[in-house]
């Protein structure tokens, strides 16, 4: 094996994915916790005094305790390099989260006991599913009262439609957790709250009288009878159902107490795969190609304010890169030099003179890059594009202070660059007077405050009554503004036409009145 492809194949790229309040910022901890990553795990709603989480690295994730941008975090576990994106759950931020899916190559599916699968869980197991992505299933909160194991197999399974693997198994719920029985080793694992390390007991088989003596006559019982009802229905566990996303193998804990977190990631290791083929234009790309290629699937502005810097996230999909080698950027048709490259831990970087396929590298960008361009230092590439979404709330910014237009309009146009916002414009008039859109409300709060804390521009938000935006096209599906019945025309930042609707009746009279043109929701 060459040093390119050994290198290659000790890459591990995923995502966490879940609904919000599942604990997916607090299982991002304990993993960085036990990668060696960090030594003292943060708190996502933490007291004045303690330590933040890594990830919620914004001022403003911070004071909400909530993610609001996916963040990328580099470590090494056991021989691996992995490549940990955290990703935002609540679903106003989804569409951050579904750019972040197409630059992974595995998920780890992340669920509350309690509730099972949730809304967003399902939108975004549905992402992965298209792309046939491997899942890893963990089940969260076992120190609460929650679905019986069973129920929430059942659940996953009748909800999703994808079988799951139990690899590990608890014993008791709540306040009767005990620990996990590892189904593959055959090793009990007992956890107390103010004990750090599990205390791992040998054991023959889920049947063994010594676990009796652990855990009690009445949970060694419960046990006995749950994993027999599971031997009744479950084949063997097949490592290639799961590359092809058709079983996730499942394992249980407590992110906030550290239970069964180091099992996972171990189960991680041993079965997640290394970077696959990339679909491009003309057919499937190689990871192990001997030419660098990466596509953007992220920018992010002003992680060091003090810089005023933007960075472009590249998930490299073939060979190596180099800090300081010229590629091609597909869509602008030019050579440009990578030259700052980091690599990241949240918003910490470390400049990055190496990197290959699968690895995820911050360049430092002038403005030459937009969320889904392709770059390559060998033949042209271009990667399957990255989904856009449809607005669904719009407003105008109103600023008190005119002198401030010009930090306004800075602002404005990097979070558009960010794919934070979207924004549109009356041809006639120009960009001084743009409307904006966002698929989540919470977006606006993002922006009103990023707005004044970047770019110490205090504005406020008039809220607009449309609900829509589609891209006409004529039959030869090219974009169009030949479009009758509608005085609700503009233009958005490629200088495609588009029209905002005040509803579905406002959409429906429109189509009507124009036949030979389609309205497509998304802009790509």
């Amino acid at each position: 094996m060459s040093s390119l492809a050994a290198e290659i194949k000790k890459r591990r790229t995923f995502a966490i994915i879940s609904h919000p309040d599942a604990g997916k910022t607090t299982i991002t901890e304990k993993v960085l916790l036990h990668g060696g990553v960090i030594q003292e795990a943060g708190e996502v709603k933490g007291k004045a005094g303690t330590k933040a989480a890594t990830s919620d690295w914004m001022k403003l994730e911070q004071q909400r305790g909530v993610s609001i941008t996916s963040s990328v975090m580099q470590f090494d576990y056991e021989g691996l390099r992995l490549n940990l994106i955290d990703t935002p759950g609540h679903k106003d931020f989804g569409e951050d989260t579904y750019r972040v899916l197409h630059a992974a190559d595995s998920a780890a599916m992340l669920l509350d006991a309690g509730r099972g699968v949730e809304l967003q869980t399902k939108k975004l197991y549905e992402v992965c599913r298209l792309r046939k992505m491997p899942i890893f299933t963990f089940a969260n909160k076992m120190d609460r009262e929650g679905k019986s194991p069973l129920d929430l197999i059942d659940d996953v399974e009748s909800t999703l439609h994808m079988h799951c693997y139990p690899v590990t198994w608890p014993m008791g719920m709540g306040a009767d957790f005990r620990g996990l029985y590892h189904r593959f080793e055959n090793n009990l694992y007992l956890y107390k709250k103010d004990v750090l390390e599990p205390t791992v007991v040998k054991v023959e088989s889920a049947a063994d009288p010594l676990i009796a003596k652990h855990i009690g006559e009445e949970l060694f019982a419960t046990l006995q009878e749950e994993l027999e009802l599971l031997q009744g229905v479950l084949s063997p566990f097949d490592p290639e159902a799961f590359l092809r996303g058709e079983i996730s193998p499942m394992t249980f804990g407590s992110a906030k107490y550290n239970w069964g977190v180091d099992l996972f990631l171990r189960l991680f290791a041993q079965y997640a795969p290394p970077p696959q083929p990339r679909v491009i234009e003309g057919g499937d790309l190689s990871p192990v190609e001997n030419f660098f290629s990466g596509f953007v699937f992220k920018i992010q502005a002003n992680m060091d304010k003090r810089h005023r810097d933007r960075v472009a996230f590249i998930r490299i999909c073939s060979g190596k890169f180099e800090r300081g080698m010229k590629v091609h950027h597909t869509r602008l048709n030019r050579e440009i030099r990578l030259a700052y490259a980091n690599q990241f831990m949240a918003r910490d970087r470390e400049t990055v003179e190496v990197a290959y396929s699968g690895d995820i590298v911050g360049i430092n960008d002038t403005g030459n890059f937009q969320i889904g361009d392709s770059v390559s230092d060998g033949r042209p590439v271009n990667f399957a594009g990255i989904p856009r979404f449809s607005p669904e709330h719009f407003g105008k910014l109103v600023v008190s202070d005119a002198l401030k237009r010009k930090q306004l309009e800075k602002g404005v146009r990097q979070l558009v660059d960010e794919g934070s916002i979207q924004l549109f414009y009356d041809p006639r008039v120009g960009w001084q007077d743009p409307i904006l859109g966002v698929v989540g409300i919470l977006q606006f709060d993002v922006l009103l405050f990023r707005l004044q804390d970047e770019y110490g521009v205090d504005s406020k938000l008039d809220s607009l009554p449309y609900t829509l935006a589609r891209w006409p096209v004529d039959a030869e599906g090219k974009p169009t503004r030949a479009v009758k019945g509608t005085p609700h025309l503009f233009q958005d930042v490629n200088d495609l036409p588009v029209v905002l609707f005040q509803g579905e009746w406002d959409y429906q009279r429109v189509v009507r009145e124009n036949a030979d043109i389609t309205f497509k929701i998304t802009s790509a």
